[in-house]
């Protein structure tokens, strides 16, 4: 199965946001992609002190203009998160939509960032409340357990991911340049080769704004940890074959399970 993941500089202007995916999508079409997935914040991304001012609200515009970036293009839309309100706080939402634009089922970021980096402070409580409940989807073939950026700093929603048969995991992610350098990778491949599954990882990249720069290269590792795809810097489509057989073969060439 041939994916593409989208690596963008999104900013507080979901329209603008939005031409710029549309066009990545269009690029995974024509590179005969069955599936794109796009990074933590794709929609609007605010300055860390406060929440965007689009944030979903059930089945509104703003999820309409979500789901038909899979129902336009008739491809599955993954991983990517949308400020969303859920039980009258608002979440930082995972949407997942199939071809037909049907909802695959969304997940609320459970692990919400908090760092002080030198003079800087960011802490995610200040925008949203925690999620509750991991989740895994199907799309087609792929068995994907639903994680966002700060959640890789805990193995052990990975590991119930794998151990429920999930051949693939997420780590949408808006991570910081100097996190991203010291421990973007380390995570990733270690995700990928303790839990012997895909892990695909879109990101943002760039200055965001005034008070966020994002690190990028966006990821595609495979279960024996091989990056198949590193978008290193640039607002980019990166593409990659999954096997999912080769899920298999790992697992029983090392017996973790």
């Amino acid at each position: 199965m041939k994916i593409g993941v989208i690596q963008i500089t999104s900013g507080l202007e979901y329209e603008e946001n939005l031409i710029k995916i549309r066009k990545f999508i269009d690029e995974a079409k024509s590179a005969g992609c069955e599936a794109v997935f796009l990074p933590e914040c794709f929609y609007s991304l605010s300055d860390g002190t406060k929440s965007t001012p689009y944030v979903v609200n059930g089945v509104d515009d703003h999820y309409k203009n979500i789901q038909n970036l899979a129902l336009d293009n008739k491809i599955y839309v993954l991983g990517g998160t949308a400020a969303a309100y859920g039980g009258g706080e608002v979440k930082n939402r995972a949407y997942n939509f199939d071809p037909s634009g049907k909802d695959l089922g969304t997940y609320d970021k459970i692990h919400l960032f908090s760092c002080e980096l030198k003079d800087k402070v960011i802490d995610e409580n200040d925008i949203y409340s925690p999620g509750e409940d991991p989740k895994m989807i199907t799309a087609g073939p792929l068995k994907i357990g639903l994680g966002i950026c700060f959640d890789l700093r805990y193995p052990e929603m990975y590991r119930d991911y794998s151990r429920k048969g999930a051949n693939l995991i997420t780590a949408s992610s808006a991570f910081t340049v100097p996190t991203g350098k010291a421990h973007w990778h380390t995570l990733i491949k270690a995700r990928a080769i303790e839990n012997q599954c895909y892990v695909v990882a879109a990101a943002q990249w760039g200055k965001n704004n005034e008070r966020i720069s994002t690190y990028g290269h966006s990821l595609v590792v495979d279960p024996w940890g091989e990056v198949l795809a590193d978008a290193e810097e640039g607002e980019k489509l990166i593409t990659a074959e999954l096997d999912l057989d080769y899920v298999q073969e790992v697992r029983k060439k090392v017996k973790v399970f």
